[in-house]
């Protein structure tokens, strides 16, 4: 592609990393600052877990959850403003966020037929995005858009992301219980994605690392929101 058509297309940033890296956050920010679409996969894959438990199908039997997957309709709104997931038509943004979601999802993300359905519907909504899109997730750069404008791997120590998470948590009004199992499943989930054959999480490459542990989230947004710029020559809006 020469540098006329990369200036005509449209921006794609790749935001991968570890479970409460703050990916969500600082992707629909930079997505808002930057006027481009915004995208969480990783609410694909609970959107998708949610279903395999709500119709009783054995999340850890991959044979039935790759025969399964094909059936529910599962949409995600890019408007970073106010992203929506919807399955079977039904908001599923609140259900996919439990503890049983949580805990059930590294397993239905690590079937092949899971992924590939996925990644084609992530794949659809950056093609119908008019400016561009910011999608988060772990195999973005890596996978799903290995020419993305920007690829970042965004990370952060435990420590950080365990107590960034429970702050969340907390100021959600969720229980002390549940907050302890939450942080300490992240070490669970961070082994089982980087461990998975399909599609694993690494930091693709050509992606630039950044770690937020001592970084506040304005900084991390403007220094996102630069490097896109830097790549893309794109004027913020």
């Amino acid at each position: 592609m020469d540098t006329a058509d990369r200036a005509a297309a449209p921006v794609v940033v790749a935001i991968d990393g570890p479970a409460g890296s703050g990916k969500s956050t600082v992707s629909r920010a930079v997505a808002a600052r930057l006027g481009l679409s915004f995208l969480d996969t990783g609410a694909m894959y609970r959107a998708m877990t949610w279903w395999m438990l709500a119709n009783e199908v054995d999340v850890q039997d991959a044979d039935a959850v790759a025969i399964a997957c094909g059936k529910p309709v599962i949409v995600s709104g890019t408007d970073a403003a106010g992203p929506t997931i919807t399955v079977d038509g039904q908001d599923v943004s609140g259900p996919i966020r439990s503890q049983e979601v949580t805990s059930q999802v590294s397993a239905v993300a690590a079937v092949p037929q899971v992924r590939a359905r996925l990644v084609e519907l992530q794949r659809g909504c950056a093609e119908v995005a008019e400016r561009g899109i910011v999608a988060e997730g772990r195999d973005m750069g890596s996978v799903v858009f290995p020419e993305a404008t920007a690829k970042i791997f965004l990370t952060a120590s435990e420590a950080a992301r365990a107590e960034r998470r429970a702050a969340e948590l907390r100021a959600k009004g969720v229980d002390a219980a549940t907050i302890t199992a939450m942080a300490a499943d992240l070490a669970r989930r961070d082994a089982a994605d980087s461990s998975r054959e399909t599609a694993p999480l690494v930091q693709a490459a050509d992606a630039v690392l950044v770690d937020t542990s001592d970084l506040t989230l304005e900084q991390v947004i403007d220094r996102i929101a630069g490097l896109v710029e830097e790549k893309a020559r794109l004027s913020t809006v």
